[in-house]
């Protein structure tokens, strides 16, 4: 293998290395891939890196930087099969790294740690093992088959009593936004946030360009102020929701991202999600995204993924410094 040479990315090279690296080896670096592209000093900033080897274009690697997550910069490398082993993806990854350092010195980015997301047992999942990355969350896509979960029963089973706990809201609702923003806070405080502004909730996981199309929520029971003696004026507060997405083929399970009031305690918080879920997958089946750090939401999705009600469709581990 003759010397390798190194230089910004630029156009074409997309469909040059496709045609050397093949299909990709899971959804990750399929999506990872798709963030290869041309340098860019913010929203987000963002490096890119080809090697050549004779002109022809082998290995890529990109870092950038993401609002959301502030305190690590994704990175991503790819070698293809024939160049790998031979220390292309550690002097790219290298190359990162000193990307990294000239963007803090610059103040273009804030941070020069570094976060991947790999497929276990493939070779990049290696690769960022042997680079020092260490894990720091587990996801999974799961399935939630049809009556999976019994129907639950609330109050004294009447319509009424129904249409008191569960409810459809417009995704636009700004007591929706509330809780979806602080339930998100809540299971990424191993990657933090930061307060997130209505405006960004709205942004990233209810506006239509999301392909967000309807929410249902659970209330919690409504109550007077009053006493039992005088009917309520206002719904409980929400407990858990449930914001589904549209999807383009009507025989993939629909997606749906499923969440619960942060401030639920002990057994009220995975009581509350098992009675939405069970609802939302009573017919059809359900594919939603199983973080480890959603605790309530693992304690309802674990036991049926072991009855064999819910399959994992795909595993991800996000690994960092």
């Amino acid at each position: 293998m003759a010397e390798l040479t190194y230089r910004p990315w630029r156009d074409g090279d997309d469909l040059a290395l496709l045609e050397i690296w093949g299909d990709p080896a899971s959804p990750t670096d399929t999506q990872f891939r798709g963030a290869l592209a041309p340098a860019a000093d913010a929203n987000p900033w963002r490096r890119t890196i080809v090697a050549e080897d004779q002109g022809i274009p082998v290995a890529a690697a990109v870092v950038y930087s993401t609002a959301l997550h502030p305190q690590r910069l994704w990175a991503y490398v790819e070698v293809a099969r024939d160049h790998r082993r031979a220390g292309v993806g550690a002097t790219l990854l290298a190359m990162l790294r000193a990307e990294a350092d000239a963007a803090v010195a610059a103040g273009l980015a804030g941070t020069t740690a570094l976060r991947t997301k790999v497929a276990p047992g493939t070779a990049g999942a290696a690769f960022a093992g042997a680079c020092g990355f260490k894990a720091l969350q587990r996801s999974r896509l799961v399935v939630v088959g049809p009556g999976a979960l019994t129907l639950p029963v609330f109050g004294d089973g009447s319509e009424e009593a129904a249409t008191a706990r569960i409810q459809d809201l417009a995704t636009g609702s700004v007591e929706l936004t509330d809780v979806v923003g602080r339930y998100y806070e809540a299971v990424h405080a191993w990657d933090p946030t930061g307060p997130l502004a209505p405006g960004t909730v709205q942004r990233l996981f209810l506006d239509d360009l999301t392909g967000a199309h309807g929410a249902i929520v659970l209330r919690a029971e409504p109550a007077s102020a009053f006493g039992q003696a005088v009917a309520p004026s206002r719904p409980g507060r929400i407990q858990a929701f449930a914001i589904s997405y549209s999807q383009g083929d009507p025989d993939v399970p629909s997606e749906v991202f499923l969440g619960v009031e942060p401030a639920l305690a002990g057994e009220d918080a995975p009581a509350a999600l098992r009675d939405l879920l069970a609802l939302i997958a009573h017919q059809h089946p359900v594919r939603l995204e199983l973080d480890d750090s959603a605790a309530a939401v693992a304690a309802v999705v674990e036991p049926l993924i072991a009855a064999g009600t819910a399959t994992v469709r795909h595993e991800t581990l996000v690994l960092g410094e």
